[in-house]
């Protein structure tokens, strides 16, 4: 135990200033982020707003996101991630504050579509701003470190929320939402040094390197594009696990309250164990990153498979421990392969495309279980998946050969 705890620790070393500091705001901005999960009951029980209103409200979430991920990797690749970040940050602080203030229909589906872009500017800024404090050696630790701050923020925050709605005070998730995002900026303004920032960025040298390559478009690129559906299917089926899949627990399963909590939280614990070891351990290995990714396709899809036949929660647990594991794999090195895979000085638009593939699934993937679900049953659902599952492995196993048939040629 006491090895392993070492090692555990082992895996947190070698990372500069900048990468704890980028941890700490992306916690503090999670952890504050209480309005997101409860905003379908706080728009129901207190303004009374129909489901199918509250749908087209989600819809504009949905959209929301994809716009502020596209204009947040644009902008980051002409005037930099630091002011992206901070603009990111204060904005959505102060537009989250004045979102209780909103009632209208109207009023509250372009008040959230501009939050929300506001919101997800910070993300493809937030992954330049890693990938330029690290090196090929910890890039992916160091985008795993991000998510486990993100992990820890989403539950830590809803609980917090919880308690303040139990005393029926909506009004402070909103400011304490906002006011965490402002401490966040607060802290990043004194923390970071922006000297730093653009050291690599402005050099002559990276410029001439890529004088013709950055007349390129991305979707020239395609291996890319192929990277990008299947990560869209592979996120698609992640989704499931946070929407249908604990409704399935409780209409047919017939789960207890805490058997469903305990099994929702089994993903974070074994994220919070075993990531970080896990991804250390294959750093050291140097396996390709379409290999791993591939992987982690197999292991969430096998997740998929078992729900065709769980009848217990012990099937419930081992296959949300196989998505887990397969949630571990992909996402973490997707982060660096898309990075690595980006022309320099245009990392923003790259990461940007790769964020809208999951904000593309954020959106399909409820609507299209839930269908199935309403029309169907749950089996079909599942089977669904995981012919949906067969088809991203396909994706990443033609891409794995790709990218070694491209090493390939660059060698000769």
């Amino acid at each position: 135990m006491q090895r392993y705890f070492n090692s555990y620790i082992d895996n947190f070393k070698g990372f500069s200033r900048e990468i704890w500091v980028l941890t700490l705001i992306t916690y503090i901005n999670r952890t504050g982020a209480m309005v997101m999960p409860f905003l379908t009951k706080y728009l129901h029980e207190e303004f009374f707003f129909s489901f199918n209103e509250i749908g087209w409200m989600m819809a504009c979430i949905g959209l929301g996101s994809l716009t502020g991920s596209w204009i947040g990797g644009k902008l980051t690749d002409k005037i930099g991630y630091y002011t992206i970040m901070l603009s990111s940050l204060f904005l959505t602080g102060f537009g989250i504050i004045a979102l209780m203030f909103l009632y209208d229909f109207v009023e509250l589906c372009v008040g959230l579509f501009l939050i929300t872009a506001i919101a997800d500017m910070y993300k493809p800024a937030m992954y330049v701003a890693v990938s330029n404090f690290t090196n090929d050696q910890n890039r992916t630790r160091a985008l795993t470190l991000i998510r486990l701050a993100v992990n820890l923020g989403i539950v830590s925050g809803p609980i917090i929320a919880g308690m303040l709605i139990q005393k029926d005070n909506y009004d402070l998730l909103f400011w304490i939402d906002g006011l965490t995002c402002i401490i966040a900026i607060t802290t990043f303004m004194l923390l970071i040094d922006e000297s730093k920032i653009y050291k690599a960025r402005k050099t002559i040298l990276r410029k001439k390197e890529n004088k013709t390559l950055i007349q390129k478009s991305n979707i020239y690129d395609k291996n890319f594009v192929l990277f990008l559906f299947a990560s869209f299917i592979t996120a698609f089926l992640f989704f499931q696990l946070f929407t249908t899949i604990p409704l399935y627990n409780t209409e047919k399963l017939k789960l207890s309250e805490i058997e469903i909590g305990l099994l929702l939280s089994l993903n974070g614990i074994i994220i919070f164990l075993f990531e970080m070891p896990l991804i250390g351990f294959l750093e050291t290995k140097k396996y390709k990153d379409t290999k791993i990714i591939l992987s982690g396709s197999v292991f969430m899809t096998l997740g998929f498979f078992c729900l065709l036949i769980s009848k217990s929660i012990t099937i419930m647990a081992l296959s949300i421990f196989l998505i887990t594991i397969g949630q571990i794999l992909l996402f973490s090195f997707s982060n660096t392969f898309a990075f690595n895979r980006a022309i320099k000085g245009h990392e923003g638009k790259y990461m940007a495309l790769y964020t809208m593939s999951f904000s593309v699934a954020q959106i399909t993937s409820p609507k299209v279980g839930f269908t199935v679900i309403e029309n169907f049953n749950y089996f079909s659902n599942w089977l669904l998946m995981a012919l949906v599952g067969i088809i991203g492995i396909s994706m990443y196993y033609i891409l794995d050969k790709n990218i070694k048939t491209e090493n390939k040629f660059k060698i000769q």
